[in-house]
């Protein structure tokens, strides 16, 4: 499942730097997650480091794009070309 960012974000511009996978960018009021994007760090990390780093708590999951973690694998390995 990919995540999203809530309108209580703050534009802090913490998160973006933290993504791996380059999914957060600046959108036209708040950032935004390319649910193409977003593996929720899997691959990279344990946990997902923008809601690491988020001092609103405002990076849900997005239930509009659920995935299983073989899903999330599956899309690490296409976006960083690390064939199983």
């Amino acid at each position: 499942m990919a995540l999203i960012i809530t309108d209580d974000c703050i534009n802090c511009d913490v998160c973006e730097p933290e993504c791996p996978n380059e999914a957060i960018s600046p959108g036209e009021e708040i950032y935004v997650i390319d649910p193409n994007k977003c593996t929720e760090c899997v691959g990279h990390y344990n946990e997902p480091q923008c809601q690491q780093v988020c001092p609103v708590d405002c990076i849900p999951l997005d239930p509009d794009h659920v995935e299983t973690e073989d899903e999330l694998m599956d899309k690490y390995r296409k976006l960083t070309g690390n064939a199983a």
